[in-house]
């Protein structure tokens, strides 16, 4: 049996750095870059050796007891296909903004409040994907979600503060429907393990309490998503916080917390339906086409991002509604992908700020002479989100676009290429009016962002020109071991329960 001590250690290193870092950063402020930056390596080292542990095991799930007890008894942790993709994709974010935000948070006055609060955020991002309670998966999704409320107010300016709010109320409609759904659950079967939940629910179908469970969960997980309708709190958020939390929020947070949460829920406990794969499809097609048409409007540049985290989010969902093994694998893909590039774009807007000083795409122009790091990463990722060929997002949205066509929907594959196109067309507005053109007269002084920001910049950019390569059969068990933990189904409770009772 493999060893499964360090699957606490996702929870254990960002949950100890944040309470010592509120305790020691007012007195060892250079300690804290060090300390932070130690234990995003640690963890991204830690999500590699978990996928790596897995593959070489003969197990389909490693299960770690909390103080020995076997679920559904006892606690556990779970460490999946599923889990160790999100865990790499959640860490190796984290670690490039962390780098990104030791240089780029000097112009706020409180350093160490700012990394307290990103360690807890990340604590409830670990946390989500390695629990195997639905109720420990609140308690975690509560963890990151305040976290993020009070990171998005972190200027304190009356915008940020009115983002924050806005941002705080829908969050908290969606907890409340997400905690209703999990006390319905609890009971009907008497157990909070998801395992042992997706075994009783499969032996005791019930005709009226999963499809309004659903309909909760939807609700509460797709506010977290911010799919359309339950999109309205984003276009606020993303601008108003700093463009490294930006980055956290539309990199990662909005997957973990709704997109992972919708799909470990629906495939792996509930099971999944023919209707709600519909709704799934329908969803993620509005919100690619209203995020993708609302964007092409927008002069400010965080705000244009924003509305483009909502529209590549319904790639992501059109893919995993499919329910096919090609259309969960696009849908997966893309969800790595658009981690990697609209990080990259957000932390891209954030350089821009630092050294301009404006977000407005009318107020810039001629960027490229004076900042040609930024520039040249920013095409990348523009090319990648629009999905150009050969970069990271054109081979996830053709696997998408293929598996709508394989099962007959020509209607959401047309969908998926006009959302592509219109995403072409208002990225290459950012690129003619803040890269290309003369340069202008407020920009004569800048000067390229310091080096670890450029770090940062550079090894996304890497990741979007080499991205394709994860579909290579050396390397593509990453993104196979999550598919088939969502093929599996309700088969995950089987899994599951084995493993722990070894």
């Amino acid at each position: 049996m493999p060893n499964t001590n360090f699957i606490p250690w996702f929870v254990i290193i960002p949950l100890f750095n944040a309470f010592l870092i509120s305790l020691i950063g007012k007195v060892l402020k250079r300690a804290v870059s060090v300390l932070s930056i130690l234990s995003c390596l640690s963890l991204l080292i830690i999500s590699f050796y978990g996928l790596n542990v897995l593959r070489i095991s003969s197990q389909s799930a490693l299960v770690y007891k909390i103080g020995g007890w076997v679920p559904p008894f006892g606690i556990c942790m779970v460490l999946d296909g599923l889990s160790g993709f999100m865990l790499i994709t959640v860490n190796l974010i984290a670690f490039f903004v962390l780098v990104y935000s030791l240089q780029y948070m000097e112009k706020y006055t409180d350093k160490p409040k700012f990394f307290t609060l990103f360690f807890l955020m990340l604590t409830g991002m670990n946390g989500i994907i390695v629990t195997g309670d639905l109720f420990n998966l609140f308690v975690f999704l509560e963890i990151a979600s305040i976290a993020s409320y009070a990171l998005v107010a972190f200027g304190t300016e009356a915008e940020e503060l009115e983002a924050s709010f806005k941002y705080a109320v829908m969050g908290s409609v969606a907890s409340s429907f997400i905690f209703i759904g999990i006390a319905f659950l609890y009971g009907f079967t008497s157990t909070l393990n998801m395992a042992d939940m997706a075994r009783i629910l499969s032996l005791k179908p019930n005709t009226w309490l999963i499809p309004f469970v659903s309909v909760l969960f939807l609700m509460g997980f797709g506010l977290k998503a911010s799919l359309v309708p339950f999109h309205a709190w984003l276009p606020d958020a993303h601008p108003s916080a700093p463009a490294s939390i930006s980055a956290m929020l539309s990199g990662v947070l909005i997957k973990t917390l709704g997109i992972y949460a919708i799909a470990r829920v629906f495939f792996n406990i509930i099971g999944i339906t023919k209707a709600f794969l519909s709704v799934l499809m329908f969803l993620g097609a509005l919100s690619l086409l209203v995020g993708v048409i609302l964007a092409l409007s927008q002069w400010d540049l965080k705000r244009l991002l924003a509305y483009h985290s909502i529209s590549q989010v319904g790639y992501i969902v059109l893919g995993i509604g499919i329910g096919s093994p090609l259309g969960i694998l696009g849908g997966l893909f893309h969800l790595f992908n658009h981690s990697v590039f609209k990080s990259l774009l957000f932390l891209n807007s954030g350089a821009i700020d630092y050294a301009v000083g404006t977000r407005d795409l009318r107020e810039m122009s001629g960027l490229k002479e004076r900042m040609p790091v930024t520039a040249n990463t920013n095409l990348i990722a523009s090319m990648s989100i629009a999905g150009i060929p050969p970069f990271n997002g054109f081979f996830s949205k053709l696997i998408i676009i293929l598996a709508c066509l394989q099962k007959g929907y020509f209607g959401y594959a047309l969908v998926a290429v006009v959302g592509s196109i219109l995403t072409l067309s208002s990225f290459m507005k950012v690129e003619k009016f803040a890269f290309f053109g003369k340069l202008n007269e407020r920009c004569r002084d800048i000067k390229e962002v310091p080096y670890l920001m450029r770090f940062s910049l550079i090894g996304l950019a890497i990741i979007c020109v080499l991205g394709g390569l994860l579909l290579l059969p050396s390397i593509k068990f990453f993104l196979n071991g999550a598919v088939d933990v969502l093929l599996q189904g309700k088969g995950y409770a089987k899994i599951v329960l084995e493993a722990a009772s070894k």
